[in-house]
């Protein structure tokens, strides 16, 4: 009886040293650098990791490297990190694609579920409704009567299946009860340059690819696709607020580790990325590639997930988009 104060202490003992081991290590993280996978370069999600790795650097104290994986729409980038080891040292920034292309595709090699930890949201950039000049419509409640006074006449032009010019028209159609006829284009550049061709009469297009043609004349902006006022185009409404209630769609660019990387990591990545996402500095440099910063705990980009796969899940069984 009198051992058994002798074995509470000792195990008293080793269970301090754990915790204090536990501590020092998580302290060392990281300790060497950190490669962020993204898509092809060039694109806007290459620029934001590029632009959210300067950022981080310093806080991390450690290099930051990118690593562009293109090819297979974007499904090598995230096959590689959902491969990756689960040790912090390996992140994803890739577009809300990554939980829709499991919908789109027969069969793929990850599960977004699964096979990934949420770290953050990181940007978003709505699309604009985009008509050519020779279209009688300057509102959405105009394009909606229009659409339903001419079933199937409108064309709209979109990138690759599935993306957010594809699926963002996908969404109205079934919200506003009428009937565009896709043409698809092998990206949504030569997408906008159809639509302002005239060979397209409508397109929701990327922010970065219609501004300058809305600039020049040659398509017209209806509206944005978010469900607020975007303050990259602060003088366009929404699509919800002229004509579409409830309506809305974003290109979202989020950041993952692999599943089953530690808590603790997660939450330093999480700090230090938000930290940066909130400064002046972010959001000056994200606004000139057409993208808002933003940010989120870990636990509200899997409410976002699960929400969207929800949302966007039920519309691409709803319309039987597949690809082939």
């Amino acid at each position: 009886m009198r051992q058994q104060p002798r074995v509470l202490a000792k195990t008293i003992s080793i269970g301090v040293m754990a915790l204090l081991a536990g501590g020092i290590h998580g302290q060392d993280y990281p300790s060497k650098p950190i490669r962020i996978v993204t898509s092809e370069p060039g694109g806007g999600l290459d620029f934001a990791s590029r632009v959210i790795a300067h950022g981080i650097t310093g806080g991390l104290g450690q290099a930051i490297i990118i690593e562009n994986r293109g090819g297979a729409g974007g499904v090598i980038a995230i096959e590689t990190v959902a491969r990756a080891q689960p040790d912090g040292y390996t992140l994803l920034v890739f577009g809300s694609t990554i939980w829709l292309v499991p919908f789109l595709r027969e069969k793929v090699n990850y599960d977004p579920v699964r096979d990934f930890a949420p770290v953050t949201l990181a940007v978003s950039s709505p699309n604009i409704v985009v008509v050519n000049p020779s279209v009688p419509a300057t509102s959405i409640k105009e394009l909606i009567a229009l659409a339903k006074a001419k079933p199937g006449e409108l064309n709209y032009g979109s990138g690759a299946l599935g993306a957010s010019s594809h699926l963002s028209v996908e969404l109205f159609k079934s919200m506003a009860g009428v009937n565009f006829v896709r043409v698809p284009y092998k990206g949504t550049g030569p997408a906008l340059i159809g639509l302002s061709a005239g060979q397209v009469q409508v397109m929701f297009g990327t922010a970065g690819g219609s501004v300058p043609l809305i600039k020049a004349g040659k398509i017209r902006a209806l509206a944005v696709t978010s469900s607020k006022p975007s303050a990259l185009f602060p003088d366009l409404p929404t699509v919800s607020a002229s004509g579409l209630p409830g309506y809305e769609s974003a290109s979202l660019g989020t950041i993952f580790a692999p599943a089953k990387t530690p808590v603790a990591r997660i939450n330093r990545l999480n700090q230090e990325i938000k930290r940066y996402l909130f400064s002046p500095e972010a959001k000056d440099q994200l606004l000139k590639s057409t993208v808002e910063p933003i940010a989120s705990t870990p636990q509200e980009l899997a409410a976002t997930m699960k929400s969207e796969m929800a949302r966007l899940g039920k519309l691409i069984k709803d319309a039987g988009i597949r690809e082939e």
